[in-house]
């Protein structure tokens, strides 16, 4: 028997979304919150100068609940024209730590240019000095039984 979910149970299509003002980027931060990735899926490629994360993502867009477990899916996070990109509260050196993604934000500044904020758990972040807002959230596999079984809960 095969617990892998399809598409098909959930009638709904895989996400593939993009932001280019911050009130689309609430909708990517909210589909985004709660994913976990491997921090070996992190990849900035300065000459193309892009970001880009493989994501686990919580299907928060899922609310047939009733008809099966709660499901993740891999997902591409990707911010284009990233000039610089800094981090704290990451150990860099530790390829087995899995990162856990809050939010996505952003911080305008001159001329559309500004800082798109990858807030982590555990007081972790990344930084992204951008030339304008320019984020995709595109799901790139089909959806899976969470490992968990449950969604992500944050308590009060």
């Amino acid at each position: 028997m095969n617990d892998d979910a399809r598409f098909e149970d959930a009638r709904e299509a895989a996400l593939n979304l993009g932001a280019l003002d911050s009130e689309d980027l609430q909708v990517i931060s909210g589909l985004a919150q709660d994913a976990v990735f491997p921090i070996t899926e992190m990849k900035w490629q300065r000459g193309a100068r892009r970001f880009a994360l493989l994501l686990n993502r919580f299907r928060w867009e899922d609310d047939s609940g009733a008809r099966h477990v709660p499901e993740r899916v891999q997902s591409l996070l990707v911010i284009e024209g990233v000039l610089r990109v800094a981090s704290q509260g990451i150990d860099r050196s530790d390829a087995d730590l899995i990162l856990s993604l809050l939010s996505v934000t952003f911080e305008p500044g001159q001329d559309g240019a500004g800082h798109v904020l990858l807030t982590l758990a555990g007081d972790g972040a990344i930084r992204l000095e951008v030339e304008a807002l320019d984020v995709t959230l595109k799901d790139v596999t089909r959806p899976y039984v969470a490992p968990s079984g449950k969604a992500p809960h944050h308590p009060d």
